[in-house]
């Protein structure tokens, strides 16, 4: 299952993550607009062993993706072995008899390509994305997996525990990372998707290396894959290639049935279920009701209910719950789409101060007004919209385009049923929608769920959250019969195939040119589906908040969003979401992005929304108010997060006083005032320190034309305020700070030194050689944690950007009573790095693979618009976009290794670790006698000791 190695940081949570409704009265206003979503065009063969193979080729693209989707997932987990499939995931994603543990990491990043794997009920996926020229390789290792894989002591050892240490950090660490278990539990009685996908410590540690060769000789074959190709390829090469290294792979010897043969009987009275996890800041509830299987065409009105319901700032539950009534602080809807039979279930998560007993009878009355009455026009045509914009984004991309098939065939068995889906999606009705929702959404069937804290568990208590059916003995697979096999000797293994001829990257082309306002417009054409992005990147961003009101610049990003002097908030919401675009405000340390996604046919009237947010925004008393509960609301969560908050005390502790070390709290949140945000729209949201960046399937000269219509005329009043300096301030005294969090699931680790800012000449040196440190699966943080020991999921490093000295950071989360050991082996990488120069073979893997990871980003309409916004926000031309893959292939060893030098080393490290920490704080003492401890309930974040004043 993949995973995002980036930490979230307080101040991410206050920077457009809140939703805005608007009322129904309101929306006629929003023009109903038919988005086109063309099908994917592909071709597609069997061979005689059962390998399905699907090619979708894209001559626009110099890379290609590879990735083999079998029909086995966690729904075929053997009785007593849940999360098996994901385990076993892991296993083939490792070793075979011609790679070496971990040979496939080294074959996708040193090239610069990209890779990982994931497993859902009904399917695991293994995917590669690399450079054209190395097809033929990524087919090669395919193969391998599926025809030779090493099943052994140690593959199965590591995995496991890594796959123990995914689940710590997924479901035990987070707050609410518990209810997906509760979720699957409940929503199902008969069928095998009621076990959790990603199992349980108790299952994973009965597990046994025979179990995994059992499990591989069972469904494990090319009868149960499908082989999808995705890229710029020659049609006849791959079908030669697909034939030399597939087409003699036997299918299984003694196949066992994949079905799933067990139904649900129709629930016939309503359950509730009441849990409780350590550390949950705000009460949750859920709903959940049984649905049909992926290919019921009734799949489609019951996605429109879920955009009518929940989808973005127009929807019903967030207008009643979150807006209205007040009582919530977040609405969602999971529609849990499985093959043979998934759950529709809306969730609350409570505002504080709110009870179960107000939430539950406010969720029950909108789900009866959608049984009750038919959906207005304007609410039908603004969810399809929504949702066919959705398939157009997906489809930007060569390698989205491959998913969207491979997500459509393993659930359907039918890989243009994606294609069929969204035609009915098209044809759907209001009674179609009230239909479904009376159908399925029926009282007696429903279960309903009560998420709460630890300390609301009354004495003597025990947990109420099991199913009451019983547990049904599920199938095991017999005992493996064939031999295992083992890792050829080095000299007799079979090499990877050579690399073909590289296909040329072309940079994008960057048009810049400058209004008569001096605003400036930056334009550039990513590809030829229909999908564009708008953003205006005005300059400042956290780095100019006043002290005492952290948390000013993204709270104003936010509530642009919330009203101008022409339009509402319903207004702004619901005109958006009926041109299937998004909106979006997010401020950063340096600088605010307020952007518009969606279809190139409907840019130029969300773009007048935008432009009107920009520089119209009105910042209504009332919408602050809503805005600062929910934004209090948000800090909440993130400070019963390891991660999270060990991320944000890591700035605070790094940056001090400095603009830098300003992190938002309840307390300077409670300080904004409207008058606050009003100054600072005017103060700082001008033309002159604007730009508006427009990329995606649109000729650049019509994005400047629009960009012209839309923001020429804007003009700001007032002399233009200086922007701020010394925004990083002077290192101090390098700390080791434990915040304790009993019950925490997990400790969460974040380590940083000092690094330079974005526009130093050294910053791609500095880049270059954190890539060797902890950039992918490649870096030695990985290696060391993950790969050697399996202490972590994962564990990472990057360097910031920032238009003064950024942090080189590293991350992980381990189980607490590991975390002193990472805690040395962060402290032992950045010496080593900062110590032993680099060698110059290694140095050109790293660039490669940063290289790769620069060329895909630039494939996006947001990625590349996100790319420009950056080096605005740093003081630096966006034409620099074009020329970053140059920069990066300048950098030699020696600049790389003086680099780390001059920055990294573990004596200057600030080292925040969150967790439990009764289990490592005694050890982590021997390695800074001058640690720290402070009770995570006691955290101060507006200050940089952590903790508030006496």
């Amino acid at each position: 299952m993949p995973l995002s190695p980036r930490p979230i940081v307080i101040a991410a949570l206050l920077a457009g993550t809140m939703f805005a409704p608007a009322a129904a009265q309101q929306r006629a206003g929003a023009a109903a607009t038919s988005i086109v979503v063309p099908p994917v065009a592909f071709t597609e063969r069997t061979l005689a062993n059962g390998l399905k193979v699907i090619a979708i080729r894209d001559t626009t693209t110099p890379n290609v993706t590879t990735q083999v989707w079998y029909d086995v997932g966690s729904k075929h987990d053997p009785q007593g072995r849940s999360g098996f499939a994901h385990l076993f995931e892991h296993i083939l994603s490792r070793k075979t008899v011609n790679m070496p543990y971990n040979a496939i990491n080294k074959l996708t990043e040193d090239v610069g390509g990209s890779r990982n794997a994931s497993t859902w009920f009904d399917r695991t996926n293994y995917y590669e994305i690399v450079p054209a020229q190395y097809l033929e390789t990524m087919l090669w290792t395919h193969a391998e997996r599926m025809a030779r894989p090493v099943v052994d002591e140690q593959v199965f050892e590591t995995e496991r525990n890594v796959v123990k240490e995914e689940l710590r950090q997924r479901v035990l660490a987070p707050p609410y990372g518990r209810l997906r278990l509760i979720m699957d539990e409940n929503s199902y009685d008969t069928l095998p998707m009621r076990r959790s996908g990603i199992g349980s410590l108790e299952q994973l540690d009965a597990a046994t290396l025979g179990d995994a060769r059992a499990f591989h000789e069972a469904f494990y074959g090319p009868d149960t894959a499908t082989l999808i190709v995705s890229g710029n390829f020659d049609p006849r090469q791959l079908d030669a290639l697909v034939d030399r290294y597939f087409a003699a792979i036997p299918r299984r010897a003694n196949p066992i049935p994949l079905k799933v043969t067990a139904t649900e009987a129709p629930r016939t009275k309503p359950r509730t279920v009441t849990a409780y996890a350590p550390n949950v800041p705000l009460a949750m509830i859920a709903s959940s009701w049984r649905i049909p299987g992926s290919a019921s065409p009734d799949l489609a009105a019951l996605e429109v209910l879920d955009a009518v319901l929940s989808g973005g700032q127009n929807s019903r539950l967030y207008r009643a719950l979150v807006r209205d009534s007040q009582i919530a602080s977040s609405v969602g809807v999971q529609l849990q789409d499985v093959e043979d039979g998934g759950f529709f279930a809306p969730s609350v998560t409570l505002a504080s101060g709110r009870t179960v007993t107000e939430a539950e009878p406010a969720l029950a009355a909108q789900i009866a007004r959608v049984r009750d009455e038919p959906v207005s026009a304007t609410e039908l045509a603004e969810a399809k919209n929504e949702i066919l914009a959705s398939a157009l984004r997906e489809r930007e991309t060569f390698d989205g385009r491959a998913f969207a098939i491979g997500e459509a065939l393993v659930r359907t068995g039918d890989p243009r049923a994606l294609d069929r889906r969204l035609a009915l999606v098209g044809k759907v009705t209001a009674a179609d929608v009230q239909r479904v929702a009376r159908q399925y959404l029926k009282p007696e069937a429903r279960v309903d769920v009560r998420y709460l804290d630890e300390k609301q568990r009354p004495a003597g208590a025990a947990d109420a959250w099991a199913n009451p059916t019983p547990m049904p003995t599920w199938a095991s697979v017999p005992a493996a019969t064939r031999a295992p096999l083992a890792l050829a000797p080095e000299a007799s293994r079979q090499a990877p195939p050579q690399p073909g001829t590289a296909l040329p990257v072309t940079p994008p082309v960057i048009a810049e040119s400058r209004l008569a306002n001096g605003m400036g417009v930056v334009a550039a054409r990513t590809g030829s589906v229909p999908v564009a992005t708008m953003a205006v990147v005005l300059k400042g961003g956290s780095a100019t908040d006043p002290q005492g009101r952290a948390g000013l610049a993204a709270m104003l990003a936010d509530l642009a969003t919330q009203g101008t002097t022409t339009r509402s908030a319903e207004q702004i919401a619901a005109q958006v979401e009926a041109l299937g675009a998004r909106i979006d405000a997010q401020a950063g340390a340096d600088g605010t992005i307020v952007s518009v996604t969606g279809p190139v046919a409907t840019l130029a009237q969300a773009g007048a929304v935008l432009a009107d947010v920009v520089r119209n925004a009105s910042v209504p008393a009332a919408e602050v108010e809503r805005r600062r509960r929910q934004t209090l609301d948000a800090l909440s969560v993130a400070m019963k997060n390891p991660g999270a908050l060990a991320g944000a005390a890591l700035q605070a502790v790094s940056y001090g006083t400095a603009p830098y070390g300003m992190i938002p709290t309840a307390a300077s949140v409670t300080a904004i005032s409207r008058d606050d945000l009003t100054a600072a729209h005017a103060r700082w949201w001008r033309p002159e320190l604007a730009t508006v960046v427009v990329t995606g399937g649109i000729d650049p000269a019509a994005a400047r034309q629009l960009s012209d219509r839309l923001f020429g005329d804007w003009r700001a009043t007032g002399a233009t305020p200086a922007l701020p300096t010394a925004r990083a301030g002077q290192p101090g005294k390098p700390r080791l700070v434990v915040i304790d969090m009993p019950g925490a699931g997990q400790a969460a680790i974040a380590a940083g030194v000092r690094g330079l800012d974005r526009a130093d000449p050294r910053w791609f040196d500095l880049q270059v050689a954190n890539a060797v440190l902890g950039a992918g699966s490649n870096g030695r943080l990985f290696q060391e944690i993950r790969v050697k020991r399996a202490l972590s999921y994962g564990a990472y490093s990057a360097v910031s950007a920032r238009a003064d000295d950024g942090l080189l950071t590293a991350t992980t989360q381990t189980k607490n009573e590991s975390a002193a050991d990472v805690v040395q082996i962060f402290l032992n990488e950045f010496d080593r790095l900062g110590r032993e120069p680099l060698d110059a073979a290694t140095v050109d893997k790293r660039k490669t693979f940063l290289a790769g990871g620069l060329s895909r980003a630039a494939e996006t309409s947001r990625g590349l618009g996100v790319t420009i916004a950056g080096l605005i926000h740093q003081g630096l031309s966006p034409a620099e976009a074009a020329r970053l893959t140059s920069r990066i292939d300048a950098v030699d060893a020696a600049g790389a290794s003086a680099a780390a030098k001059a920055s990294v080393a573990g004596a200057n490290a600030n080292i925040v670790v969150v967790g439990d920490a009764r289990q490592f704080v005694d050890k982590l003492r021997a390695i800074r006698p001058d640690l720290e401890l402070i009770r995570a309930d006691a955290v101060d974040l507006s200050t940089p000791t952590l903790v508030a004043a006496k």
